[in-house]
C-alpha cells in the first residue's frame, strides 16, 4: 500500500490550530474551486527558498477561488525551530497570504503521506486530489526554476482540462518524524511511480 495519498483519491479531513488562534477543518474551505494542501515547516532551506514563490502562486490564483493551507508536520524535538510559538512568529514577520496550521500530533501528515517540506497537494472542488508534488524544480534556489508545476496543475483545472502532470517527486527536507531519525522516511514511501 502506498503510504503517500494517490490521485483521486478524497482529502483527509484535519482539525489544527492555525497561527490566528482558530482551528480550521476542510469544511472551512467548502466554498474554494480547489483546495492546496502543502506540508512546510520553519526551518528547512528548501521552504525558504521557494516561500516568495509560493507566495506569488497564492496571490495568482487566491482570486481565482482557491484556497492555500500549510501544514508545519515536524518534530519539535527534532527542530524547536518548528514550534508553534516560532510558527506564529514567522508568519507575522513574512505576512504570508496563507493558513498556516499546526499539526503537533503528526496525524494529517500521515493522513496525506507527506514525505517532504514542501511537499504540495491540489484537490479539486470535490475534494479529490488531481495533483501532488513539487511546485516548482528547484526550491532551494529560485534563481534556477524552469518548471512551475504546481501553477500548470492549477491553471489546467482551472481551465477544465485534466491536470497534465498530476505527479511529481516532491523536493525538500524529510518530515521529521517524532522519535525516528531526521533522515527516516517509510519504506513504503519511496514508491513514487512517476508518468
Amino acid at each position: 500500500m502506498a503510504f503517500t495519498l494517490q490521485i483521486g483519491e478524497q482529502a483527509p479531513d484535519f482539525n489544527l490550530l492555525a497561527t490566528d488562534g482558530k482551528h480550521y477543518s476542510l469544511a472551512d474551505f467548502a466554498d474554494s474551486k480547489a483546495l492546496v494542501v502543502f506540508f512546510t515547516a520553519n526551518h528547512c532551506p528548501f521552504v525558504k527558498g521557494s516561500d516568495e514563490v509560493t507566495r506569488t502562486t497564492v496571490e495568482k490564483f487566491a482570486p481565482q477561488g482557491v484556497s492555500f493551507v500549510g501544514i508545519s508536520s515536524n518534530s519539535v524535538t527534532a527542530y524547536p525551530d518548528d514550534s508553534y510559538e516560532k510558527m506564529v512568529e514567522r508568519i507575522a514577520e513574512h505576512g504570508f497570504p496563507w493558513t498556516y496550521v499546526y499539526d503537533e500530533k503528526q496525524e494529517a501528515a500521515l493522513a496525506y503521506g507527506a514525505l517532504r517540506t514542501p511537499h504540495f497537494y491540489v484537490f479539486d472542488q470535490e475534494r479529490k486530489l488531481i495533483y501532488t508534488g513539487r511546485a516548482v524544480d528547484s526550491p532551494k534556489d529560485a534563481e534556477k526554476i524552469t518548471s512551475y508545476d504546481l501553477e500548470n496543475a492549477l491553471n489546467d483545472y482551472l481551465a477544465g482540462r485534466e491536470v497534465a502532470v498530476p505527479l511529481t517527486n516532491p523536493i525538500g527536507c524529510n518530515v521529521k518524524w517524532e522519535g525516528k531519525d531526521k533522515r527516516w522516511m517509510p519504506e513504503e514511501a519511496c514508491d513514487l511511480v512517476l508518468n
